[in-house]
């Protein structure tokens, strides 16, 4: 991000037409977010009021993950702010703002050599637990560089040296005289940025590591924040959507009155006055949406294999030499099993497209921005430099915002008919045309020793890795081929591994979820060493302790979970089981307890989990990511499979979601930390599973090795 004069006034001026309408405020007043007469700017995406008000313009994506709260809190505790005075908005289309782990951490894989390459502000993503780890800085220098500037000014008026000057509470303080932030901020703002670097505080200051409230609880609460759906503008037509995907697609019938069909590429649409008209009208047209004759379960299942088979595999991740620990030995194997997963977001995608005179603009739910951006205006024709998209908050962190492919079809839709258009897709068809999470086969084989260590480990997983092919299809590739990072490293101490994925042809489309391929591939190395330290005779717990030496953040997670969730030592008549994670720059430990109920129903009635996420900027935030991402896993991982037909979703046609009815007591500790706050939002999900499974088999004596779990199969 760069810091100058003008990107510190012409930079944030630019961005009031945009965000005024959704200033998220914790006691309902609006903000002013134009530097009028009302606020200045004193950032990038910072705006202090008159009346002291703080409005802080976000870049990352509201998913109900409390990333607005997160990272407001870091930047107010910079900044040296009283929360009361904190709101938010978004920042808005074009800015600086770029999620540099996108890259560093390998999620476009080889983008930059790419025909269509991404320009570093296309980058503006939210996804991977990568939002406080990315932006943790940016936003911190931007209410670093606003702090200075209010010390500046009052240092000048007090006559004092700026350096024995300090901010807190909203006020700029020294030796017992403070003047707020109101009363500095017009002084502030005409002065220009001290040379040299931004410094930052040296630690933390009053804010972080607290469990502040949401600020956007309570416009939930009172229906005051609005959604993708709730978007209304004059002349507003609704469209209803069918897509094929990567099939064809066609629609024959006349329409009723009040209502147009519209075609494009890969999708058809009724437009009518209301979304429930185009619907049902839709709805009684012959669509005919074709995929791949092969795409069905059968099909998916020989591609697995025949991948599973091949010698077309990538390591990933090795250590040692694997050939010759396994020379002359016979190791213990098994084969696991993961069925797609869908995506198990509340909010249907939806877009509203509004082009007139010229400008086209864009109300979305997308996790990528600025590629959601460039997309509609391409659609429609229109540059980039006249296309403005509004990033609403999602309504689900499933990963399905990631890829809104109705945004261009809005500014399509929009450019035909003249008017505003509020493209939107049915539950059913959200579901039917899902990027679903990969469904994948593992083999793997370990060398276990006598004293329990293990002196050789290899899984080979067959499958796509559906992160990197959904920014293939968003950025223009070819193919998303494998990421390093799509199978995490084995946190034991195992002096030989090799991890490897060979890439499946599968006839159905693979796509970003919350947690990735890790719920399946921790389900699958959690679940074989259950049983390497069963058959060795060996309590799962010693077994994991034993192994994870060098790895004490973890023990330490491990440690703490079995003593909240009363460990027994998982033996016969058990019903508890263990699993860890190491992922995103955090570690968690679960302990679960399940067991199979009436009718061969998963009954889950207990879920621990200890969470070292680094330094957390607020516990309150980590322990809903976790507990949220725990109750979400074990509700697909004990639902039924989805069933394909012509590579689209046959069944189910409505997600697996957990309710209070059936939802396990949980309860999640963050421990605390000291190192650089990690990701969490997919800890939960990946750890859960796992943990779920080994109680299975505990409680039954039964090793499931497939998900979703299938006791009576």
């Amino acid at each position: 991000m760069k810091l100058s004069r003008r990107s510190l006034l012409v930079g944030t001026g630019a961005a009031a037409g945009l965000a005024v309408a959704w200033s998220l405020w914790p006691r309902g007043e609006r903000a002013s977010l134009a530097p009028t007469g009302d606020a200045l700017a004193l950032g990038p995406g910072l705006l202090i009021g008159r009346d002291g008000q703080v409005t802080l313009a976000v870049p990352q994506v509201e998913t109900g993950q409390g990333i607005w709260t997160g990272l407001a809190q870091i930047a107010a505790d910079e900044l040296g702010a009283a929360w009361e005075s904190i709101g938010v908005a978004p920042a808005r289309s074009g800015s600086e703002w770029d999620n540099g782990l996108a890259e560093a951490e390998g999620w476009l894989a080889d983008a930059r050599a790419w025909p269509n390459a991404p320009d570093p502000g296309l980058l503006r993503i939210t996804a991977g637990a990568t939002s406080v780890r990315a932006m943790e800085r940016p936003m911190r220098l931007a209410a670093a560089a606003a702090r200075q500037l209010l010390i500046a000014e009052a240092a000048s008026r007090w006559n004092v040296d700026a350096a024995e000057c300090d901010t807190g509470g909203g006020f700029v303080r020294h030796e017992g005289k403070a003047l707020a932030f109101a009363a500095l901020a017009e002084g502030a703002a005409a002065r220009p940025l001290p040379r040299g670097e931004i410094a930052l505080r040296p630690g933390p200051g009053e804010l972080v590591g607290k469990p502040l409230p949401r600020l956007d609880a309570l416009p939930k609460a009172e229906g005051r924040l609005r959604f993708a759906g709730d978007v209304r503008l004059p002349g507003l037509l609704h469209a209803a959507i069918r897509r094929a995907g990567a099939g064809s697609i066609s629609i024959d019938g006349t329409p009723p009155r009040g209502v147009r069909f519209e075609r494009g590429e890969g999708w058809v649409a009724a437009l009518a006055d209301t979304w429930w008209a185009a619907e049902l009208a839709l709805a009684a047209a012959r669509v005919r949406v074709l995929g791949p004759a092969s795409g069905d379960d059968q099909a998916i299942a020989a591609a697995l294999d025949t991948a599973l088979g091949s010698d077309d595999f990538t390591t990933l991740h090795s250590i040692g030499d694997i050939d010759d620990a396994f020379a002359g030995a016979r190791p213990l194997a098994a084969t696991y099993t993961a069925a797609a997963q869908l995506h198990a977001d509340l909010e249907p995608p939806g877009a509203t497209a509004r082009l007139k005179d010229g400008l086209l603009e864009i109300w979305a739910a997308t996790q990528a921005p600025e590629l959601a951006r460039r997309d509609a205006g391409t659609a429609a024709g229109v540059s980039l430099n006249a296309t403005i998209l509004y990033p609403m908050p999602v309504g689900g962190q499933g990963g399905a915002a990631l890829e809104n492919d109705l945004v261009p079809i809005a500014a399509i839709l929009a450019h035909r008919t003249g008017r505003p258009v509020q493209a939107t897709a049915s539950r059913t068809e959200q579901i039917r045309s899902d990027a679903v999470r990969s469904p994948l086969v593992a083999r793997l084989f370990a060398r276990p020793l006598p004293d329990g260590s293990i002196a050789a480990w290899r899984m080979r997983v067959a499958g796509a890795d559906g992160t990197a092919e959904a920014f293939a299809r968003m950025l223009g590739s070819t193919g998303g081929g494998v990421r390093t990072t799509a199978l995490a490293a084995l946190p034991y101490a195992v002096p030989n591994v090799a991890l490897e994925f060979a890439p499946a042809a599968l006839p159905i489309r693979a796509g970003y979820h919350r947690g990735e391929l890790h719920p399946a591939l921790t389900f699958f190395t959690e679940s074989f060493l259950d049983e390497l330290a069963r058959i060795g005779g060996r309590d799962p717990l010693t077994q994991r302790m034993a192994l994870l030496a060098g790895n004490l953040r973890l023990i330490r997670c491990l440690v703490r979970a079995t003593a909240l969730g009363g460990w027994d030592g998982g033996g016969p008549g058990s019903q508890m089981g263990l699993s860890v994670f190491s992922g995103y720059g955090s570690h968690i430990a679960v302990v679960a307890d399940a067991q199979v109920g009436q009718g061969g129903a998963v009954q889950v009635n207990r879920l621990v989990a200890a969470v070292d996420c680094g330094r957390a900027i607020n516990p309150a935030l980590v322990k809903a990511e976790v507990e949220s991402g725990m109750l979400a896993a074990i509700a697909q991982a004990s639902g039924p499979a989805p069933s394909f037909r012509h590579g689209r979703v046959l069944s189910p046609l409505e997600p697996h979601l957990p309710t209070l009815a059936n939802a396990p007591e949980t309860l999640v500790e963050v421990l605390a930390g000291s190192g650089p706050p990690g990701g969490t939002s997919g800890l939960g999900s990946a750890a859960a599973p796992a943990a779920v499974g080994n109680a299975l088999a505990a409680a039954t004596g039964r090793r499931l090795r497939t998900l979703p779990f299938a006791p009576m199969a």
